[in-house]
């Protein structure tokens, strides 16, 4: 283990050597969604889409208040392909073993990159804050066991993105529903297993709404966009996806083509309200995101 010098700070497990088998974006096809429901999507109101939009094994797709910027997928062979790598890309990501915060509220966080669990349900009041440290290939995966809920009402819930780099990428593997509230400014991509609701006026700026089957995805007056225009410094990242230097090979996800991520707990830079062991971690997440900019996610 060539990080093992990290090993007490950062509990990273890396594994170096060239990749196995011909690479694929973690998200496959399914990264040409930004919207894909399994049993059905709905829409009220004026919902903004950029990006494919889908549905299968399901046949009903919402056009009706829908603006469209990609092409539509009513249970062809194409959303059908993109479940298949939908499924083995939550699978992949749910293997990842990460930081607990279980009974924390991600509100008020300022996480560096890595993977973080929650054995039950995850909440969002207030903001949470991803920096990325300036590094290109920021990995951030949010293992949540069963519900994502995120607080309604205007700048009640938002996720931000700071110091960002090329190829970032952002997933949030919900083991249930995830339901943002009214007026959630989200970003990354939402990988259900149950349902998706976007309730009034929630955005994902930059990601997508992903939903196996047989659940539906509901939206009420939102925007979700792999554009990301309206993120500042994730154009590149596909979507926060990655880009094409985040990627499986042999099952397992590649940073840059060389290395293998077996194991990337994350670090907590800062909190809102100061628990225990708060000055500890925030040390340490100084020490890991200095580490990371210089020796966990090289460009390849």
């Amino acid at each position: 283990m060539k990080a093992a010098k990290f090993a007490i700070p950062l509990l990273i497990a890396v594994a170096y050597g060239p990749a196995q088998g011909l690479a694929t974006p973690i998200l496959d096809t399914a990264g040409a969604f930004a919207v894909l429901g399994g049993s059905a999507t709905t829409n009220t109101g004026a919902t903004t889409i950029i990006g494919d939009y889908g549905v299968s094994p399901g046949s009903s797709l919402a056009m009706t208040g829908v603006t469209l910027t990609g092409t539509p997928h009513p249970t062809d062979a194409v959303a059908q392909q993109a479940q298949s790598d939908l499924t083995t890309a939550y699978a992949a990501l749910k293997g990842l073993s990460g930081l607990s915060l279980t009974g924390q509220d991600l509100g008020g966080l300022n996480l560096g990159p890595g993977v973080y669990s929650f054995a039950t349900s995850a909440d969002l009041t207030g903001t949470l804050t991803l920096n990325a440290g300036g590094a290109a290939n920021a990995l951030f995966v949010f293992d949540i066991g069963t519900t994502l809920t995120t607080a309604s009402g205007p700048g009640s819930a938002a996720v931000q993105i700071i110091n960002p780099g090329a190829n970032d990428a952002v997933y949030w593997v919900v083991g249930s529903a995830a339901t943002l509230g009214t007026y959630t400014s989200f970003e990354g991509n939402i990988l259900a297993l149950s349902q998706i609701a976007l309730q009034t006026g929630a955005t994902i700026g930059c990601g997508r709404a992903l939903n196996q089957t047989p659940g539906p995805v509901t939206m009420d007056t939102n925007t979700i966009s792999i554009g990301c225009s309206g993120v500042t410094g994730e154009g590149r990242s596909n979507g926060l996806s990655g880009g094409t230097s985040l990627e499986f090979s042999g099952g397992e996800i590649v940073i840059a083509g060389t290395e293998t991520i077996l194991s990337v707990p994350g670090t907590i830079l800062s909190s809102a309200v100061p628990e225990p062991g708060t000055l500890v971690l925030f040390g340490f997440g100084l020490m890991g995101l200095f580490a990371s900019r210089k020796n966990l996610f090289p460009v390849a």
